[in-house]
């Protein structure tokens, strides 16, 4: 991605939205640059929670993806997923290699289930972790690397068909159903996919929004959960990233994602080594589209225990 693709996309973003009247306040309109994100592969899924509610969210998502996908052809891999009442603008390929298990980054986990939190290593089998390590698997079943080149370049393969029940990509029965026909752009829906599944969406959230610290804890115990991270100290990790601009515009740094750890679990604050990993890769990112972004930065700010909705 150049420059001038970016200047593209945003100028899109601001006329699509206009076009197919999708009144949206200045402060939902900051976030739309997860759209850039996403076309320059830094992120592969972003979640969508500032334009209202569903459903009145999905049909003015699938309105401006269909819009923009007219116009510009970087946004023809990005795709709307749904779970539940959760929607989701995702990078086809990018999806595909995060839900590639041998591809996956060091991921670090905090049990929630537990007061105080404690820092749960991948390899301990809890019944939680395994429940969480088995929606990996069939999640890596379902969305392939091949299979998301094949879309993107216009064919498209019997497991990313909008009119195809994939069951049988899943041994455990789970159909993912890609409906496209009845809608003005290809939705994902996977609501099915997790109902008979013990994973909570925020445990999934961290995973898929791409997080390096992801809270674990099953739907048996949403609710300690939340007491639990809300007595905690936190810290909040944000990634601040700074686009080029053309010579009469001014630069301004933009969020690129944040997530939060306990206070007690992360002292080093960015010098942790699953931090220092985490950025190491973004950096390594932001090489392939350093025509964009002149510059990115990790901030970590304290946050006082308070009520936290999970």
């Amino acid at each position: 991605m150049e420059l001038r693709h970016a200047e593209e996309i945003r100028g899109l973003l601001d006329s699509c939205i206009s076009l197919v009247k999708w009144r949206l306040r200045t402060p939902a309109k900051r976030r739309l640059p997860d759209v850039l994100a996403l076309c320059a592969r830094l992120r592969a899924v972003v979640m969508v929670d500032y334009g209202g509610k569903m459903p009145e969210l999905q049909v003015h998502l699938c309105a401006l993806m269909a819009s923009m996908r007219k116009e510009c052809a970087l946004v023809l891999p990005l795709r709307i997923m749904v779970i539940e009442d959760m929607i989701y603008i995702v990078h086809a390929e990018g999806l595909a290699e995060l839900c590639n298990l041998s591809l996956q980054q060091q991921l670090h986990f905090v049990n929630l289930e537990v007061d105080p939190p404690q820092l749960l290593l991948q390899a301990n089998q809890t019944l939680t972790m395994s429940g969480f390590l088995s929606v990996q698997k069939l999640f890596s079943s379902l969305f392939q690397c091949d299979h998301a080149m094949d879309t993107i370049h216009g064919t498209t393969p019997p497991s990313m068909n909008p009119m195809i029940d994939l069951s049988e990509y899943n041994s455990n029965g789970v159909s993912i159903a890609y409906s496209g026909a009845s809608q003005p752009c290809e939705i994902i829906e996977l609501t099915s996919f997790l109902k008979d599944t013990e994973i909570t969406i925020p445990v999934l959230n961290g995973w898929l929004l791409g997080y390096p610290v992801v809270y674990m804890f099953s739907k048996e115990h949403a609710a300690d959960a939340v007491y639990n991270l809300s007595t905690q100290y936190l810290h909040i990790y944000k990634i601040l990233i700074c686009r080029h601009q053309m010579p009469s515009k001014k630069s301004c740094e933009e969020e690129l994602l944040s997530f939060t750890v306990p206070y007690e679990l992360s002292l080093g604050r960015e010098k942790e080594l699953w931090a220092e990993a985490f950025f190491s890769q973004l950096l390594a990112k932001l090489e392939t589209c350093k025509q964009v972004w002149s510059s990115i930065r990790m901030e970590v700010t304290q946050c006082y225990p308070q009520a936290i909705i999970l």
